[in-house]
């Protein structure tokens, strides 16, 4: 698929009103819509979306992309399946069969439609408060109001664009696909809408699905319960938190209880690496929750079970480009090397992951989930995006050979879709953090904050990772006196920082902050400058394969395109699962071997050109694999160590 014009179009007005100044475009605040407050107290706070501009990069290419593709998807189209449920067809014009009914995951016979329309209200959003284009809130405003005459149509609060049978389904524990996931999606995006838009119709909506949900779910008895939750059910319980910090309403916080997984979550209390082959993305939001509930509530039990199920999936059960999963479960890391496969790294866990790291960040303010964050969002997020076309990729492939294999923009919407609109509107959320006397600067991402409190704003430009300095300028209306936290990146070594010019003595290490307090003062200046290296990551199983980074970077060398379908490849749209059937025809013969010197890894990856671009001592080119797109490619080499 080309992008045609007018679906381009709805991009460029993105990259026309991204640099406008957010305070002239959103009016108020977030904080003051919660009813009940943080609990706990927090190292740093994420700045308001709408506060962050990013500026041109490659990040906000993905985001130009990613919004063409969202505003294409007509809203009649994202509404058809729920009135159809609902019956709500009646008296329109055109009638029914006028609309062009969506494929895959949303066709009409698939048990999980309608959770694309809940990924795009949080997209819708997310883009709306990232550039400040009124596209997304008028496509966002279309959409609440669609779904609430829906809401309206089924009489009893319930919203979904599946028949209310297969709740009843998953509450007898018969088959049924996950209809709590979809739902969650829903209510996700309608909370979303609420906090990034200001609409409060949407958070009606949200209330009356909670006031349906508590009263389908108080009368039932703790078997039913422990039964019903065995099936996936998605982040439903973080959902319900929101509504209780957002209400006060003591029956949401019954019902994100309800969800509580007994089974998943008593063994991470008791500090019990016990993932065993469960299924990973049914794992990961139920420790969401559980974090949101540590903060609204002030339970301990919640933060030391989400600290240890963070340090147990990235120490444990993560590939080298920040992903988890094989076929989407957990498995023996003795085994590690057995499931470098070419259906690793399922998108959605990595976006759940960088949520919770988000949360983990906010409490201590460790430079550890920073670094794990810039990982996976470089090395997966960052690539999963097809430069092309603007699909994304459902698993990121590490078999050696293997391909990327795209979504289609008709025929998919699978899980990682739906996150994926949201993943690339997002960027900004975790570049900069901020204490009440400290600024952190997380990701090197050409980009602009705007800090109200002190009347800053901060500008930040660099060619990063391509080049190894950031400059920061600092705009105030007035001098301030604050700490300016720089990461010192794990991965460098050497780090050289100038304020105006002048050298800083440095005291901080790998993996720790450059602290810069002083009273600064309108145009000053920074600039940080960040050696980079060639290392290897062996595979934690003793084997001799390995995966070699420049810096944050994960480099993967090219194979060529023999074998590879014509012109996309795109997966067939006709399987709900074809990215678990595709065969990647892996031609044999391909040499994933690389001679490696430990002590001058620079004579085994010769850097040539100002990008980076390498060649292997034998003539093979290696680039990041996050721009290696429809070509196949090795991660994990065959390693010989050499000495020269």
């Amino acid at each position: 698929m080309k992008i045609n014009k007018a679906f381009y179009a709805a991009g460029l007005l993105v990259a026309a009103v991204s640099s406008v100044d957010a305070q002239s475009v959103y009016p108020g605040v977030c904080e003051e819509k919660f009813k009940v407050e943080v609990k706990v107290p927090l190292a740093a706070e994420s700045f308001d979306l709408r506060d962050v501009r990013l500026l041109p990069g490659r990040f906000r290419d993905n985001l130009v992309r990613d919004s063409a593709w969202m505003v294409s998807i007509g809203t009649d189209r994202l509404l058809h399946s729920f009135r159809t449920t609902a019956g709500v067809y009646a008296g329109r014009e055109g009638g029914y069969m006028t609309v062009k009914k969506l494929g895959g995951w949303e066709s009409l016979d698939c048990e999980l439609r309608g959770h694309t329309t809940g990924h795009l209200l949080s997209a819708f959003a997310l883009m709306y408060a990232a550039t400040g284009s009124e596209v997304f809130k008028q496509k966002s405003d279309s959409l609440v109001t669609g779904l609430a005459e829906v809401q309206a149509a089924f009489g009893n609060g319930y919203l979904s664009a599946f028949p209310e049978e297969l709740i009843n389904r998953n509450i007898r524990a018969t088959t049924v696909w996950a209809p709590w996931y979809t739902l969650h999606k829903i209510f996700s995006g309608l909370i979303d809408q609420y906090l990034y838009t200001g609409n409060t119709q949407a958070l009606e909506v949200a209330c009356r699905m909670g006031d349906w949900a508590y009263a389908k779910l108080k009368p039932l008895s703790e078997e039913t319960r422990r039964k019903m939750i065995r099936n996936e059910f998605g982040g439903v319980n973080e959902s319900f938190y929101n509504l209780y910090a957002l209400t006060g309403d003591e029956r949401y916080r019954w019902l994100a209880r309800f969800f509580y997984h007994n089974e998943v979550i008593d063994p991470l209390k008791a500090q019990q690496d016990d993932l065993g082959t469960k299924h990973t993305n049914t794992f990961i939001p139920k420790v969401l929750a559980e974090a949101r509930n540590y903060e609204l509530t002030g339970e301990a039990d919640s933060k030391t079970l989400s600290e240890f199920f963070w340090h147990t999936m990235v120490s444990r059960h993560t590939f080298a480009p920040g992903c988890s999963s094989d076929k989407e479960h957990y498995f023996d890391p003795a085994e590690f090397t057995k499931h470098i496969s070419g259906y690793t790294g399922e998108t959605c866990c990595t976006y759940n992951m960088l949520k919770l790291s988000r949360h983990l960040f906010c409490w201590d303010a460790l430079p550890e989930v920073a670094d794990y964050y810039e990982r996976a969002l470089y090395n997966h997020i960052l690539g999963q995006q097809d430069p092309a076309t603007g699909m994304v990729c459902y698993f990121l492939p590490l078999q050696s050979g293997a391909h990327k294999v795209y979504s289609t923009p008709e025929n998919s919407f699978w899980c990682c879709v739906g996150s994926g609109f949201e993943n690339h509107a997002k960027y900004a959320e975790a570049i900069y953090y901020h204490a009440p006397e400290a600024l952190f600067v997380n990701l090197f991402i050409p980009s602009e904050v705007t800090w109200k409190e002190k009347g800053l704003k901060l500008r930040q430009e660099t060619d990063f990772p391509d080049g190894e300095t950031t400059s920061l300028t600092l705009s105030l209306a007035a001098p301030s006196r604050f700490a300016l936290k720089l990461r010192y990146p794990s991965w460098c070594r050497g780090i050289r920082v100038t304020v105006n010019g002048k050298a800083v003595r440095l005291k901080a290490s790998p993996g720790e902050y450059v602290s810069l307090e002083r009273q600064w003062k309108d145009g000053d200046r920074v600039e940080m400058t960040m050696p980079m290296r060639l290392t290897l990551e062996r595979t934690p199983d003793g084997t001799d394969r390995g995966a070699v980074f420049y810096g944050p970077v994960l480099l993967a060398g090219e194979l060529g395109t023999a074998g590879i379908q014509t012109p996309a490849p795109y997966s067939n749209p006709q399987l709900y699962n074809d990215y678990y059937t595709y065969d990647f025809h892996i031609p044999a013969g391909l040499d994933y071997s690389l001679d490696w010197d430990e002590a001058r890894p620079e004579r085994s990856l010769q850097r040539i050109g100002n990008g980076l671009e390498f060649v292997t001592s034998d003539g093979r080119k290696v680039r990041p694999l996050y721009d290696l797109h429809r070509q196949r490619y090795v991660v994990y080499w065959d390693v010989k160590s050499v000495k020269k």
